[in-house]
């Protein structure tokens, strides 16, 4: 007998869940988060889950609605919840997964926080977490025990691009550090095989070091050609903006940019008004790109990851 299944959505992530909720032909279930006078929290469903499988959908990027830990912690107790009420089955949907960047020691007792944000999943009785081009797949793998489904956004950003660049002219795909060059190799890939062209690959240096980027090297030939800067996130538009201007300065025509999580910090959107940035294409794991940063409205396209997620759902939802 199948198990039935629900799907709730935490009110911070509610219009990415709707969407969700849509195209996965399910209905939201419903539940309840009470705030107190000490900024403390009541999360709870108001359906029973007891032996169901049960989807909590939550993305985990700091906004006007709280921080990437308000919204980690309000996440850990629904699904410590929902657990307690007896569901056989929880799967944790986290768009956007905060606090992977961070996935080794790169000085002296320096935290593994991609590796605590797992034990505590694992803590409250996470069974699967799905999570979309996390920072780095191999750290993922190795940081949960829980079952893992990874999704990529580069079908949709493959799909933007073959829909925009013109037949006749030559493309780079550019790695902006050498740690996403795979990923890079990847989306070239995609889009090679998805226009019947050849696309060519370019990388550039990279190191930070308390907060400051650096490095100028740059390997690949981009001069007359329109460039395709690829990352897995937008923060503060620092490592795009640096990639763009290198672009530029080697003779590119064109240069975009392409990235799946728009977290857009402070300040970000005056570092990527820069003129040698033509346009940028972000998808909504991490909340909306453009309410965070409307000025960058001109030259930003917004893709919906809902079709991705509700795929991720049916999926899991016919597994035994």
């Amino acid at each position: 007998m199948a198990t039935a299944m629900k799907l709730f959505c935490l009110d911070a992530t509610r219009p990415l869940g709707e969407r969700i909720a849509a195209d996965a032909g399910v209905p939201l279930a419903a539940h309840e988060e009470r705030e107190f006078e000490d900024s403390e929290f009541k999360v709870r469903p108001l359906e029973g889950v007891a032996g169901e499988r049960v989807f909590v959908c939550q993305t985990l990027s700091g906004d006007a609605r709280g921080s990437a830990s308000d919204k980690l912690c309000r996440l850990l107790f629904f699904v410590g919840a929902l657990k307690d009420d007896g569901a056989a089955e929880v799967i944790a949907l986290v768009p956007y997964l905060a606090y992977s960047r961070k996935d080794r020691r790169t000085k002296p007792h320096d935290p593994i926080t991609t590796r605590y944000v797992a034990a505590l999943f694992e803590a409250v009785g996470v069974d699967v977490v799905v999570t979309v081009d996390v920072h780095n797949p191999a750290a993922f793998e190795n940081a949960f025990r829980c079952r893992k489904v990874h999704v990529e956004a580069a079908p949709l950003l493959v799909e933007h691009f073959a829909a925009r660049l013109a037949a006749d002219e030559r493309v780079v795909v550019l790695s902006p550090d050498a740690g996403g060059m795979k990923r890079a190799q990847r989306f070239a890939a995609a889009l090679e095989e998805r226009t019947g062209r050849a696309v060519e690959l370019a990388v550039m240096e990279k190191q930070r070091s308390e907060g400051r980027v650096s490095g100028e090297a740059f390997a690949g030939d981009v001069a007359g050609a329109a460039v395709i800067i690829v990352d897995d996130l937008v923060s503060g538009g620092t490592t795009l903006a640096r990639a763009a201007r290198a672009a530029v300065a080697r003779g590119a025509r064109a240069v975009h940019a392409a990235a799946t999580h728009g977290v857009l910090g402070k300040g970000a959107a005056e570092t990527l008004a820069l003129p040698e940035l033509d346009s940028l294409v972000l998808t909504d794991t991490a909340g909306d790109p453009l309410a965070r940063c409307p000025s960058l409205g001109p030259k930003l396209t917004v893709l919906g990851s809902a079709p991705l997620l509700a795929a991720a759902i049916a999926a899991l939802s016919g597994a035994s």
